[in-house]
């Protein structure tokens, strides 16, 4: 007597488990076959080969309405923006738009601006509850102000304010000036994004000294544990060739430098902002692009003496007489 389908799939069941577990990869238990489909508005599983239904009346985490464009889409919607970190508060609170306009955006009558006004300066006052929250709102601002100078994105910003609530819980910030750890912060978030910037870029945009960063930087790394890797020079030269105007044939011909001369040890104790300026400086000569050693220096925030250095010791190692 032939078995039915069912008493089949019954039997082949654990096998297609197995097969999961080992593979990662689901299979039809009546043909094997691993084109399985999903069909979003019955909520079921298909195999594509056999049609067997696999799994019917799963959940849909979708909405239940549906729209067709950004508009109806925006209008239908019942969430407000994502949760986020670089706010004290996490973006959990609402916020009184700044703009003199009613929902319909007609002009609101002065009695009402006035009004309006009053209300925002107090929900400013009342979104913070204590002291602490005032310091946090504080840093998360001066890391967001930092961030738009330096022009990085809003993954670094994310990041630093990740790192300063770490410093905050673990005390690390009594004795030390908010400013202080939250550039650090800073500091530390665009070193493990991968978009560094150098301390006199920072110190350039923030209210701190140069070596307070660094000092702080320090500290906060250890009791933290963040376990930075050191810069690598290549991750300066896009940035570095794009405001001195030099051709992509520069910027790769720079790279071949710096990675034949690491690879002779040459890069050990060296900064990586001086050994991407020196490298840039070779490259615009070999490319017949020249650019002074005063240009590269303003950019790189060096000295011309470093880049001098550096050339010499790039050169000599490549065996090139200049």
């Amino acid at each position: 007597m032939t078995r039915s389908t069912r008493q089949r799939e019954r039997e082949r069941e654990p096998e297609t488990e197995r097969a999961d577990d080992q593979e990662g990869v689901r299979t039809c238990p009546e043909c094997d076959a691993e084109s399985i489909v999903k069909d979003a508005d019955r909520g079921e599983l298909i195999c594509d080969d056999c049609g067997l239904v696999i799994e019917e009346e799963n959940i849909d985490p979708g909405p239940e309405w549906r729209a067709f464009n950004h508009s109806e889409r925006q209008n239908k919607s019942r969430v407000g923006a994502p949760t986020t970190q670089t706010m004290h508060d996490k973006g959990l609170t609402t916020q009184i738009d700044w703009k003199d306009k009613d929902a319909y955006g007609r002009s609101i009558s002065s009695e009402k601006r006035s009004q309006m006004h009053r209300l925002r300066k107090w929900q400013e006052r009342i979104r913070t509850k204590d002291a602490g929250e005032r310091n946090l709102q504080f840093a998360l601002s001066e890391i967001d102000r930092m961030a738009s100078a330096l022009g990085v994105p809003r993954s670094v910003r994310e990041v630093a304010s990740v790192i300063y609530r770490r410093a905050l819980n673990e005390d690390l910030i009594r004795g030390r000036s908010i400013e202080g750890v939250a550039t650090s912060c800073l500091y530390a978030a665009c070193r493990k994004e991968g978009i560094p910037r150098s301390l006199e870029e920072i110190s350039d945009v923030s209210r701190v000294e140069r070596k307070e960063i660094g000092r702080t930087y320090r500290y906060v790394s250890q009791e933290l544990g963040l376990e930075m890797e050191p810069v690598d020079p290549k991750q300066y030269v896009p940035r570095f060739c794009s405001e001195l105007d030099l051709s992509e044939e520069v910027q790769s011909k720079a790279n071949e430098i710096i990675d034949e001369t690491a690879e002779k040890g040459l890069l050990s104790g060296k900064s990586p902002t001086g050994y991407a300026a020196a490298a840039i400086y070779a490259a615009s000569l070999l490319c017949n692009e020249k650019k002074t050693q005063r240009e590269v220096a303003d950019v790189a925030q060096v000295t011309e003496v470093t880049i001098r250095n550096r050339y010499q010791e790039q050169i000599e190692a490549m065996g090139i007489h200049s």
